[in-house]
């Protein structure tokens, strides 16, 4: 039986690279591979960059109405159509985006269709907060591997703080669009909670109401 692998780091810890090293080690050896990424994703449009300047573009995107499953079966039709193999590997790139039930179809395409899925994304929000994909990931997974990148300080990195307009923010949309110049710096712990004055998810995030104001 095939499995269904989460490999997560913050940003800049090199997913989008490992991926597609993936993606080449299989093809290297004569096997067919997917790739995909969620629609809403907008950085690099149909494709997936990494940060080391590689570009390949995806096989399909999903949008949150999509059924994982049955898209993959579809082109899984198609490659065996057109090459006559059957597909070895799916690559999910921003898994974080998926819906709960897509990340279901991502365990039933391995263990059903006996074809390893590899997932790829970050776990938790600008706010700490764990994405929908990432936490079904973390829960369901059959693997689960850390891929690390370091902090300005030189700590681990563990959070993905946002800036918007070179300020750091720490309210708003969990994803960001169209609201000024927006990026992410991965931080350590220490550097997270300095920058927010000592506040986590819980002091601001409406779930439970603010136990502090935010400005």
């Amino acid at each position: 039986m095939s499995k269904l692998y989460f490999r997560y780091g913050a940003m800049n810890s090199g997913k989008s690279t490992a991926l597609l090293q993936a993606a080449y080690n299989y093809e290297e050896r004569g096997q067919r591979v997917l790739l995909a990424k969620p629609l809403i994703d907008t950085k690099g449009d149909r494709s997936i960059v990494s940060r080391l300047g590689v570009t390949r573009k995806v096989d399909f995107t999903l949008t949150h109405d999509d059924d994982a499953h049955a898209v993959f079966e579809a082109e899984r039709v198609r490659v065996r159509a057109e090459s006559g193999a059957d597909v070895a590997c799916l690559l999910i790139d921003e898994a974080q985006f998926l819906t709960t039930a897509q990340v279901d179809d991502l365990l039933r395409i391995a263990t059903i269709e006996d074809v390893p899925v590899i997932a790829y994304g970050i776990r938790t929000d600008f706010q700490t907060v764990a994405f929908p994909g990432s936490r079904r990931l973390l829960e369901i997974a059959h693997s689960l591997e850390e891929l690390k990148t370091i902090c300005r300080c030189g700590r681990k990195a563990l959070f993905n703080a946002r800036k918007v307009d070179g300020r750091f923010v720490f309210d708003g949309d969990q994803v960001a669009i169209e609201i000024g110049e927006v990026v992410y710096e991965s931080l350590c712990a220490a550097c997270y909670l300095q920058e927010s004055e000592g506040l986590l998810a819980g002091d601001w995030w409406p779930r439970g109401g603010y136990a502090v104001e935010p400005d």
